[in-house]
């Protein structure tokens, strides 16, 4: 009977954990950019604010629909989208809001801290999700890279020692001995 040669190992990790890792790396840095920029439009408003009057336009509804408040700037209109409204207020309704003197579209409700709480929200929860995603990734990928090498030392061991009876739990090999079995007698 001859011994069972062990299955040749994979070379490398799965595609799959690759590309999980590429892509929680991508979203984790997109959130971070994106919380960023609120944070950053927060900043804006709060070293020069300019108070003007907007009027709500269109209110939420449905999955695709977001809030929308116009107001005026130097004479131009202006429309600032998922503004955090307060509850009750409907369209047409007078609305608070104050804006960067640098910059108008860096708008937000008085009294808020920024602009789109949601975009804060999702940064604050996606972030740390993706990272800890991208890093289980990156240590599957590390840990499949090892055991392939282990398993490839294992494999050559393996190979070398067929037909050497210390290594075989004593079985002598298939090789025909000159003279045949009675030669050994």
């Amino acid at each position: 009977m001859r011994a069972a040669t062990p299955e040749r190992p994979r070379s490398r990790p799965a595609r799959g954990w690759y590309v999980g890792a590429v892509l929680s790396a991508v979203v984790a840095v997109a959130m971070c950019l994106l919380g960023w920029r609120q944070a950053d439009q927060a900043d804006r408003i709060d070293a020069h604010p300019v108070r003007v009057e907007g009027t709500v336009t269109q209110l939420p509804g449905g999955s695709g629909t977001y809030s929308q408040v116009a107001y005026p700037v130097d004479g131009r209109r202006l429309t600032a989208a998922d503004l955090w409204l307060p509850a009750g207020v409907r369209a047409g309704d007078p609305i608070c809001l104050e804006h960067a003197a640098d910059d108008p579209s860096a708008v937000r409700v008085c009294g808020k801290t920024y602009p789109q709480p949601s975009g804060v929200g999702l940064a604050q929860l996606s972030v740390p999700v993706a990272v800890l995603l991208c890093g289980l990734c990156l240590w599957r990928i590390q840990r499949g890279r090892a055991g392939a090498e282990r398993a490839r030392a294992g494999f050559t061991v393996a190979f070398a020692a067929e037909g050497m009876p210390a290594l075989t739990q004593g079985k002598r090999s298939r090789r025909r001995r000159k003279g045949g079995r009675r030669a050994l007698r």
